[in-house]
This record gives C-alpha cells, structure tokens and sequence, in this order.
C-alpha cells in the first residue's frame, strides 16, 4: 500500500532552522510531484511548497519563500523541505503529499499523516 511518512517535526527556537523528511513506500518517488502543506492551529490547510517530477520546477507559498527549500532523493525515494529562519507564524501540522507527474494542489493523490512543527522560544 503507497504510504508517506513524514519526520523531522519538534520544537525550535524563532530563527531557528529544521528539515523535514517524507519517505515514501510501495511507490516510485520519482515519477510524482511532492508538495508540502502545512496547517496551524486555528488555519485552513495551505500549500507551501511543491516539486515537479518531469523538470524539478518548484514553487512556493509567498511567506516562505527564501526561507523554505523543497527537494528530492529519489534514488533514496525521500523528499525534503529545509526551512530556516522559522517563525512562529510558521507553527503547523506539515503534510507531505504526492501527485503523478505534476504539481496540483487541489488533487493531490497521496497524502502522509503530518509532522508537527511547533517555533517559539
């Protein structure tokens, strides 16, 4: 059965920086888009960052941009978002999610179960 696991999630201080990992089983990484998505306490749900699996274009919510990095290993069929500089508006639940081919936000297939992110000091 495809599963994502997420990890890397905990406690950091503001300006803190931390990587989260999505490691993938039962499907090949490398033929889907991998999106982040992240939700705080009392938020929706929003997209954060995602990777294109034809041409590794990426994309990025405005308030992370050049803070947050996605990237991937598929080789090891692992994706990853880097942040740095973390906020504590950037406290959420983080979702790792992939989708074939290309970047969809709003019909991603497969979804992993969260990592909490928690910033403060």
């Amino acid at each position: 059965q495809v599963q994502l696991a997420e990890s890397g999630g905990g406690l950091v201080q503001p300006g803190g920086s931390l990587r989260l990992s999505c490691a993938a089983s039962d499907i090949t990484l490398g033929f889907y888009a991998i999106g982040w998505f992240r939700q705080a306490p009392g938020k929706e749900r929003e997209g954060v960052a995602c990777i294109n699996s034809s041409d590794g274009s990426t994309y990025y919510a405005d308030s992370v941009k050049g803070r947050f990095t996605i990237s991937r290993d598929n080789a090891k069929n692992t994706a990853y978002l880097h942040m740095n500089t973390l906020k504590p508006e950037d406290t959420a639940v983080y979702y790792c999610a992939a989708n074939y081919a290309i970047c969809d936000y709003g019909g991603m297939d497969y979804w992993g179960k969260g990592t909490l992110v928690t910033v403060s000091s």
